[in-house]
């Protein structure tokens, strides 16, 4: 007999029990634990409220990953697991067999349902008992407080329903309920419904955090402390936050914002993107004594000076960095030694490096190739949508492929490729292929046809080689 008969001959049994709703709740206290998993799923599909309820009474493991069966929420399915969690936490004594301490409403868990189900067919019994003991090793007296997992994406004016009703649950429910979540993202939410969500949620599980709100400084500073409760944040997304000029700058806001942000002793990854105004304002979001290294430092289609190109060339937390994209920051004006000492910072440990249309010219290629010879550790390289030269092109690559690990790069069609009207002309680009020693056991592909615009400074026109 194969792994897949028992279990299909379980999803049998479940089915079998629902016939007699009434029997099905009556039998769980001596329900085999194999059981559970396919009844409930049963259950689920077929919308048996009163079995759902019954079941999370009953429910044999530690967690219940309920968002792994649901494709969109269900406010029915979530009011009857929420309705059997209420006799739970009413009761003394829990039924001996119950031992759930998680309600999981992530898109997470599918591997649990499979396995009860037979679609993973290297699961054997032996295993699934051992997952059982091992949940049941892990209650401890006094229980702690239930925790329910959640994503959260804060995107409309109003929350939806299924939302809604959670929250009203848990506040109704404090402080026997943590609310957890590990991934956050705020969309254009009004504050007021923001700060009372964030009121109910156990902000030091939140890990990874995205902020698209056309924000200005006065907000940021004043969510600034529940960002510094979030101690455990990993990843951090922030963008299109409404930046003032240097002149309207308040002090007490950017020490607000500041403090908060040392308190962040996980973050590893960091993006910010913003169609407004950044200059002078880097420091805000990377402090200097911030001393966690980075791995992924993004900052995208925003205006830098001088300055932020000096901080964070002088930054203890990108000396680590694998990942490097400042795609749309212009360095056409900048001092022509602030990128190459950049790139000297990093280039011990970087992999990824994203200069895609910033204005980057043969001088400012020219200086940072030094560097850009010293990143050993670097995998993919993109120069798309600037405007460089076949030379410095030829003497870019003659660099670049002494670096024994870089394996994907974009760069830029060469400017001798257009026309003076900005026309692309195929011939030129296939002659500079042939004139170019570098590329020969390489090649150019994917040329792109230009874009609609008459000049090429603009065009993101380029071609990829192959290693």
């Amino acid at each position: 007999m194969s792994v897949r008969d028992p279990l299909r001959l379980l999803n049998l049994a479940g089915k079998s029990l629902l016939t007699y709703e009434a029997l099905a709740i009556s039998a769980l206290e001596h329900l085999p634990i194999e059981l559970f998993p396919p009844l409930f799923m049963e259950a689920f599909c077929g919308r048996h409220r009163k079995t759902l309820k019954a079941l999370v009474q009953a429910w044999p493991f530690v967690c219940l990953p309920l968002g792994g069966l649901m494709q969109t929420p269900h406010l029915g399915t979530l009011q009857a697991v929420l309705d059997g969690l209420d006799v739970l936490l009413t009761q003394k004594d829990h039924p001996r067999k119950c031992k759930l301490r998680v309600l999981d409403l992530r898109n997470t868990g599918q591997d649990f349902w499979r396995m009860w189900s037979g679609s993973s067919v290297h699961v054997s019994s032996s295993s699934s008992m051992a997952s059982v003991a091992e949940d049941g090793s892990r209650i401890e007296k006094p229980l702690a407080p239930f925790e329910v997992f959640t994503e959260l994406h804060l995107k409309e004016r109003t929350m939806n329903e299924f939302l809604t009703y959670l929250l009203k649950w848990v506040e109704q429910r404090d402080p026997f309920i943590h609310l957890c979540c590990k991934k956050l993202k705020i969309v254009s939410f009004p504050m007021d419904n923001i700060m009372k969500v964030l009121s109910m949620v156990r902000l030091d599980c939140i890990q990874e955090l995205h902020v698209n709100c056309t924000w200005h400084l006065s907000t940021l500073a004043m969510i600034a402390p529940l960002l510094g409760q979030m101690s455990n944040v990993q990843k951090l997304f922030v963008s299109h936050i409404h930046l003032p000029d240097p002149e309207e700058w308040n002090e007490q806001h950017i020490v607000k914002i500041t403090s908060q942000f040392l308190r962040l002793h996980h973050l590893q990854d960091l993006y910010l993107e913003s169609p407004f105004y950044l200059e002078d304002l880097i420091s805000l979001f990377l402090p200097r004594c911030l001393m966690n290294p980075l791995d992924n430092l993004s900052i995208t289609h925003c205006l830098l000076a001088d300055s932020d190109l000096t901080h964070l060339s002088q930054s203890l937390n990108i000396s680590q960095l694998k990942s490097l994209n400042l795609s749309g920051v212009t360095m056409t004006y900048s001092s022509p030694e602030l990128l190459p000492a950049l790139m000297e910072k990093v280039s011990a440990t970087l992999q990824e490096l994203y200069l895609e249309q910033c204005g980057i010219r043969d001088s400012h290629l020219e200086a940072i190739l030094p560097a850009l010879s010293h990143c050993f550790q670097l995998t993919s390289f993109s120069l798309r949508g600037n405007l460089l030269s076949m030379p410095i092109m030829e003497k870019m690559l003659r660099h670049t492929s002494e670096l024994p690990s870089l394996s994907r790069e974009l760069y830029p069609i060469p400017q001798e490729s257009f026309s003076s009207q900005g026309i692309f002309q195929p011939g030129r680009l296939a002659q500079f292929a042939q004139s170019c020693p570098t590329l020969q056991p390489h090649g150019l592909q994917n040329a792109r046809p230009p874009c609609p615009s008459p000049s090429p400074k603009v065009c993101p026109s380029s071609c990829s080689l192959r290693r």
